[in-house]
């Protein structure tokens, strides 16, 4: 699937580039949380996250290929590089802890990835939100400074949530579950402090911009 950006005005591709972003950022993580709750046909759920792991990349591709063609950007180009970088990490954080579990052959998902899974669909609505603001002018800017803060909060309970699951976790004496769990958790949680790096720049951007 491509996108077709002719009947956009130069200075709106962007925006809409990193809108669709975060959407399939929503995608994904609603995936993930699928997978964690309804651990059943996992290799083509498992898949189903890759397949938008790459539709993330291929619009984080047009994002830099439109860059390239264009001379005068609606906010700055290095912003707009950092922010569609921290939203494709979140996503490929994503993938990866949903390869582990097919990969790893686990066999339930723990509580703990379910909360983890559903903090990252938390993040996940509130960046699709803040996008949507992004090309709103002044007024609209500045309604993205609660989200960013809301974000950050998530991110929080999210080192709070992986920590416990971590503790628990070496109560076991299974040191193979350990390895394998020890990876899943931290790529669970290295999404949301992705999430929480595309807030930051995004707070940059609202700061600039207002």
């Amino acid at each position: 699937m491509r996108f077709s950006l002719s009947f956009l005005p130069k200075e709106n591709r962007f925006f809409f580039l990193l809108h669709q972003s975060a959407v399939n950022i929503q995608a994904v993580a609603s995936k993930l949380l699928d997978l964690m709750e309804n651990f059943e046909n996992v290799p083509a759920k498992v898949q189903e996250i890759k397949d938008l792991e790459e539709f993330g990349d291929q619009i984080i591709h047009d994002i830099t290929n439109s860059l390239h063609r264009t001379f005068v950007t609606p906010i700055d180009r290095e912003d707009i590089l950092a922010l569609s970088g921290r939203l494709d990490d979140v996503v490929d954080a994503i993938d990866e802890a949903a390869r582990y579990t097919l990969e790893y052959k686990i066999v339930k998902p723990t509580e703990h990835a379910i909360l983890l899974s559903t903090i990252i669909v938390k993040c996940a609505d509130e960046l699709e939100l803040a996008m949507s603001l992004l090309s709103g002018g002044k007024s609209k800017l500045k309604e993205i400074l609660p989200i960013t803060v809301e974000i950050n909060r998530l991110e929080n309970e999210a080192d709070q949530a992986a920590s416990r699951a971590m503790g628990e976790l070496f109560t076991n004496s299974d040191v193979i579950e350990i390895l394998k769990w020890r990876d899943i958790y931290n790529d669970l949680e290295e999404a949301t402090d992705r999430a929480e790096d595309a807030a930051n720049v995004l707070e940059g951007i609202v700061i600039k911009h207002s």
